[in-house]
């Protein structure tokens, strides 16, 4: 591991298209920007690993949960989970479905370059 100290301003480079710069320094960590091409992934550790975890869980779901997630499924009689109308998606009247709505600029994640 490479250990470096910077200051305020100041940037690492890494091969020839990422920077990292150090935007602020404070008594309970450091805040960094990091410029890098699209393609190039960046992630929190911690994140990563919060998510990995997740999906360890989630798979190794026990019998109570999987009850759990059956109370939240409408079925029929017999138990088994409602089918859908013959003719897909339409409601007992017949009517089509409603589009869903777009989402709007919140839900929309963009990358801010400078």
């Amino acid at each position: 591991m490479l250990v470096l100290s910077r200051r305020v301003g100041e940037r690492l480079l890494i091969g020839d298209d990422i920077v990292v710069t150090v935007i602020e320094v404070r008594s309970d960590g450091v805040r960094l920007g990091i410029e890098a091409p699209r393609e190039v992934r960046v992630h929190r550790a911690e994140v990563i690993e919060a998510v990995r975890l997740t999906n360890v869980e989630a798979v190794e779901a026990g019998d109570a949960t999987e009850a759990a997630l059956r109370k939240l499924v409408p079925s029929d009689a017999a138990g088994e989970p409602a089918a859908k109308d013959a003719e897909g998606d339409k409601d007992p009247e017949g009517a089509e479905p409603k589009a869903a709505p777009k989402p709007g600029p919140a839900a929309t994640r963009t990358r801010e370059r400078h």
